[in-house]
């Protein structure tokens, strides 16, 4: 040790040895290499804390100053560190770098006892070396308990590879075997890890489906960190490797050695055998503190009864650390059989592990037993922080920790040091010893966890500040589930709180999947009550995942008035609204028919493909669970049911006269079947060597082929006759023909869209959609997901990223990844199904959005319309296939529901009318650039002519006598007119660019303009908006002008000198890459000045004081155009952009 870091530590000694537990960093020491294990007893056997800690000192203070510098970081001894620091010996650059990679990647410590297995380490990194300079796979494969993952985080702790490799990083995620849901929370967790530090607002949003939660690292391991490892330990299918297939550098850890088949560039080493008997020997003299030549001659017996485990040689090991005369007893326990499994979770030779297991829990203390007992409820692959074993033991956390430390020396857990507080957890083969001897008391034991938390959290729930809040709201309720608590779990879930708090911590994805999960014990206490909750994760679930987090019970006061969801709502808002908040209710939402006319649940899985029959009447539905379905498109009725592959089947395609249906694979294999008999035709099983993406038939009968496309880069036509088209450079995702069938469309994951001649099967023209992403670079490829033509097929639509790219224009929803879209074969309408659950409709020729279609419960895979264009087909990963009205309109009508008049005149759109109000006077204005005042009863009109160009708007500025009239228009002119003689009494040339709104105070002394010129106007001109000013309006008070503008921000001015007195405005942008949803279009004060109201892509309430939002109401339609306003701010009514009426109430407290 340096003079300098001998004289700090002994200067520093007296502090040290007051305020440290020598227990807790000795492990660390140990895991370094500094410490051995005779050292860490001698010290553990000192007689006080103080003393101990002393020990450790003089060891220290003889060889390892920067190893107890460490230890003291580790434990959250920052304070005491620091007195250390100035005094630390030089580290080289490389070696500390190394550290730090290793650290925030969560690569797992090395243990205590480790023995290196030098032959296999330097396979692994000789495999690791060829990932130098191209993304791959590595795959270390072995059975369980072999030693995987010790081995896998061992290899890549070595400098030379991490500098030479991947000086981006490594990124350490251990997936074990969970469902789809869990998936996602693993892979949200790896996002957050990812961006910790990043200033973009997508990064403070979690990825709500898998399919976004791969796009997105998928771009971080590529952009963010280049040249980085991502090391996927146990993992279990083929499914969930293919989430992680994101062109980087992967170590994979499996017990299938498959696996890796599913996915392309693998290089694989085995660690089949577990320890040779020579590396199980030293491993026993390590825990003994001696050499492996000098040990007892029961050594060999045990090590070859443990059958190479490391795990089992560990647990053994520690006992006789704590008994070295027991080498012949320890040999007689491994030898006995008398453990009888009732269930195996693998092929593991589970007799040696559960001996082992048995003698170590012997040597424990019976309360510590019974406490290690507890441990049967944890979860595989679920580290525990130990406040949860807190709450569980009823101890004090330092007892807790104490009890743990104890069960990690004897290699009964192990711990977690990446993650502060340090997490816990078991492998898995020693939880499968637990649940297997405590079987008959699982269920008491989760109940015990469950009344545990109901007495610790008796007054609030766990909140972010808790350290153990991310553990109870994933999996509280599996713990009633498995308890039985029926009762419980019904409160927990059909409880408003619960979705709310579970929610804004871990999103809807997997709140919804509980839903699901734990459906058939809600059902047996209300299932009505369990679909209502559904439903409106289902409908909310994209705004659950915004940030800012909305107002849950804003969100509910939606929901139908005889939905549990809205009575809670209500209560909830009554209560609130007393206190002085906001709430509105939707009094007319009863009235509104849902968009979805049919929904379906035709497959136990995820539903890939759906699509129409080509005369409409039937629908075809494919997914994860191998079948294929055949229903009728008006009832749901099954009409044909086949377990048509032996993998997961990907697409289905009618042929043109709906005799036959296409279906492809995961399995490689193209199938052809009759509808009528459901036999299989034929099958094409050597057209492709990897998984076939998409199948589709040629639209007309003139020649029947069909074109399928696959990861191996090839496309193929068939079956009449086959040519294979090569073009692409990665997989081809999606393919679709023109609607004469002259062309093939094609969609890869190199960044292109190809076309085809179907004649010649020649590559005709090739669009680089890549390129129309500024940030892409050669390494980093938008992928090309699909593509759908035009209904007379000039156009072609393909979607890439969070993108649809129509010709010359893109329409975007900024946060999502377009999944999939369709074409409207009758319109311009643009089916787009977005990764947040959401299907939108587009308007591709004017690039608008015209309705958004919610209901699924996860992401959507593909959206087709019928052939007739009135019906809207959507399939999901939550099990259902959705059937819904294209256009929906409501129709509302006078008493009498007759025409009075019908006034012809205008020779354009009539953007704008307005009755006086004695009634008798209509007054219109059009596209034609003209005002038209009619006595409607007559007919009789006066024309005012003058604008240039289209007028939008005017006002009327005295509405009792209707004398004089605003109007304005995009030629930038306001013209003041005497509706009497038909005269325009002023023209004022305000702006340069078209005047897009005016309002006039109410004393009529003045008016104000804004402008497509970012500008509003008075008697000064008010600037500062980025973008189109598109609303106005004068406060009651005339002493402030709200303005809008297509940013989606609203600015509040003084109107004594033009003064910017705040700005209403979000944090961050929403989906629509806006502050409002859209354009800001209309603007109402109340009447007392203290709140505005704002429409947009929403409705938003703002205080004119603060400047910060008081409620928000999504409507299901989006571009709002005006809201109406009760005279007391009480009332307020509009329609979407989809013609549904909006009839909203402020809540009163206590009552509506």
């Amino acid at each position: 040790m340096e003079e300098r870091a001998r004289s700090c530590l002994l200067r520093s000694k007296a502090t040290l040895e007051q305020d440290i537990k020598a227990s807790y960093l000795m492990d660390h020491m140990v895991s370094d290499g500094i410490l051995t294990n005779d050292e860490e007893s001698r010290v553990l056997g000192k007689v006080c804390c103080g003393v101990q800690t002393c020990s450790v000192l003089l060891i220290t203070y003889k060889k390892a100053y920067i190893s107890f510098y460490n230890a003291l970081i580790r434990e959250s001894y920052g304070d005491l560190a620091n007195l250390l620091h100035r005094d630390l010996p030089l580290l080289s650059p490389e070696g500390e770098r190394s550290f730090v990679i290793l650290s925030e990647g969560g690569v797992p410590q090395r243990p205590v006892v480790f023995v290196s297995r030098p032959a296999l380490l330097n396979l692994i990194r000789e495999k690791l070396y060829r990932l130098q300079n191209t993304p791959g796979w590595v795959t270390v494969f072995g059975m369980a308990g072999s030693g995987k993952s010790v081995i896998a985080a061992e290899a890549i702790r070595d400098h030379a590879l991490i500098k030479e490799c991947f000086p981006g990083g490594v990124h350490w995620l251990s997936v074990g075997q969970c469902e789809r849901a869990d998936l996602l929370v693993r892979m949200q967790s790896l996002c957050f890890r990812l961006e910790q530090g990043q200033s973009s607002e997508a990064s403070q949003r979690p990825p709500c489906s898998v399919e976004e939660a791969k796009e997105r690292l998928r771009f971080l391991m590529l952009r963010r960190f280049p040249r980085s490892l991502l090391i996927l330990d146990d993992v279990w299918d083929s499914s969930t490797l293919r989430s992680f297939d994101i062109q980087c550098r992967v170590l994979l850890t499996t017990r299938n050695r498959g696996l890796a088949d599913s996915v392309s560039g693998d290089f694989e080493v085995p660690v089949e055998s577990g320890l040779d008997e020579e590396k199980g020997l030293e491993i026993l003299a390590l825990y003994v503190n001696g050499k492996p030549q000098k040990l007892p001659e029961q050594a060999r017996s045990i090590v070859s009864e443990c059958k190479g485990s490391p795990l089992v040689v560990s647990l053994i090991g520690a006992l006789l650390r704590e008994f070295p005369d027991r080498w012949s007893y320890y040999l007689r326990q491994l030898q006995k059989k008398q453990f009888k499994r009732i269930r195996k979770s693998s092929s593991y030779d589970y007799e040696a592990l559960d001996q082992a297991m048995d003698a170590s829990l012997q040597v424990l203390e019976p309360e510590h037993r019974d406490l290690y007992r507890d441990l049967s409820i944890m979860q595989n692959d679920v580290k525990v922080p130990a406040k949860v074993l807190s709450v569980l033991w009823d101890l004090e956390l330092e007892e807790v920790e104490d009890v743990l430390q104890e069960l990690v020396n004897k290699s009964l857990l192990f711990r977690d040091c990446n993650q502060r507080p340090y997490h816990y957890y078991l492998h898995d083969l020693q939880l499968d010893f637990l649940i297997e001897q405590n079987r008959d008391q699982i269920a008491e034991l989760h109940k015990k966890l469950v009344r545990q938390y109901q007495q610790f959290y008796n007054e609030r729930p766990p909140s972010s500040g808790d350290i153990d809040c991310s553990y109870w709201y994933r999996f509280l309720p599996y713990h009633m589930a498995k308890a039985g608590l029926s009762k419980e779990l019904y409160s927990l879930m059909f409880s408003l709180d619960w979705v709310k708090e579970k929610a804004q911590f871990m999103g809807s994805a997997h709140l919804i999947n509980n839903y699901v999960e734990y459906g058939e014990i809600l059902d047996k206490e209300n299932s009505e009550v369990r679909l209502q909750f559904q439903e409106f994760l289902s409908l909310n679930g994209h705004h659950l995942e915004q940030r800012p987090f909305p107002d849950v019970v804003q969100l509910a006061l939606s929901q139908p008035t005889c939905s549990e969801v809205y009575r809670q709502a209500l209560m909830q808002a009554q209560k609130r609204a007393s206190r002085g908040q906001l709430y509105m209710d939707w009094v007319n939402k009863n009235n509104q028919d849902s968009l979805s006319r049919l929904v379906m649940h035709p497959h136990q899985g995820s539903v890939y493909y759906a699509g129409f029959s080509k005369d409409g009447s039937k629908i075809a539905s494919c997914g994860a669970n191998k079948a294929l379905r055949v229903f009728k498109t008006t009832s749901g009725e099954k009409l044909l049911e086949l377990q048509a592959h032996d993998e997961d089947i990907l697409c289905c395609a009618f042929s043109p006269d709906d005799r036959y249906i296409a279906t492809c694979s995961s399995d490689r294999k193209v199938k052809l079947w009759s509808v009528e008999r459901g036999t299989l035709i034929r099958e094409f099983g050597e057209e492709h060597e990897e998984q076939i993406n998409h199948c589709q038939f040629t639209n007309t009968g003139r020649r029947v082929l069909l074109a399928t496309c696959s990861n191996d880069k090839f496309t193929n036509t068939k079956p009449t006759s086959q040519n294979t088209m090569f073009g692409h450079m990665e997989p081809v995702n999606h393919c679709c023909f023109s609607p004469n069938d002259a062309y093939l469309a094609t969609s890869s994951s190199d960044g292109t869209l190809k076309l085809f001649e179907v004649s010649s099967a020649n590559e005709w023209k090739s669009i680089d959609v890549n390129s129309f992403f500024p940030e892409s670079d050669d390494e980093i490829k938008a992928i090309v997901k699909c593509s759908t033509w035009s209904a007379d097929g000039s156009r072609l639509i393909c979607a890439a990223r969070n993108a649809v790219f129509v010709s010359d224009f893109v329409s975007t929803s900024r946060l999502s990844t377009v999944q999939y879209c369709h074409a409207c074969p009758n319109s311009s309408l643009l089916a787009v199904a977005l990764s947040h659950y959401t299907v939108e409709l587009w308007n591709f020729e004017t690039s608008k959005k015209k309705a958004e279609c919610n209901g699924h419960l996860s992401w959507v895979h593909c959206v087709q319309f019928s052939p007739d264009g009135s019906l809207l087909l959507s399939s999901s990963d939550d099990q259902t296939i959705r059937v819904s009205f294209v256009n929906a309109c409501l129709v509302l009508e006078v008493p009498s529901g007759k025409t009075s008049q019908t006034l012809t005149g205008h020779t354009r759109t009539v953007h704008h009318c307005q009755f006086t109000d004695d009634g008798e006077t209509l007054i219109t204005s059009s596209e034609d650039t003209t005002v038209r005042v009619w006595k409607w009863r007559t007919g009789e009109c006066l024309v005012l002519e003058g604008h240039k160009e289209p007028v939008r708007k005017f006002h009327l500025l005295n509405k009792s006598t209707s004398s004089h009239l605003f109007s304005w228009s995009f030629d930038g002119t306001v013209k003041v007119w005497d509706l009497n003689r038909g005269q325009m009494l002023q023209d004022l040339e305000c702006h340069k660019g078209a005047v897009l709104s005016c309002d006039v105070s109410s004393d009529g002394r003045l008016f104000a303009t804004t402008s497509a010129d970012r500008t509003a106007k008075i008697t000064f001109l008010l600037k500062g908006h980025e973008d189109c000013v598109r609303s106005c309006r004068f406060s009651w008070d005339n002493k402030r002008l709200a303005t809008g503008d297509d940013n989606g921000e609203i600015r509040l001015w003084s109107m004594l000198d033009g003064a910017l007195l705040k700005i209403c405005s979000r944090d961050t942008k929403d989906s629509m890459d806006s502050f409002h949803g859209g354009w800001v279009t209309d603007l109402h004060f109340s009447p007392d000045n203290r709140v505005l109201v704002s429409t947009g892509g929403y409705i938003k309430w703002w205080s004119v004081e603060t400047g910060e939002a008081l409620q928000t109401f999504y409507t299901m339609g989006a571009n709002l155009k005006k809201i109406h306003v009760s005279a007391d701010f009480t009332t307020f009514v509009t329609v979407d952009s989809i013609g549904i009426l909006y009839v909203l109430k402020k809540v009163k407290g206590g009552s509506v």
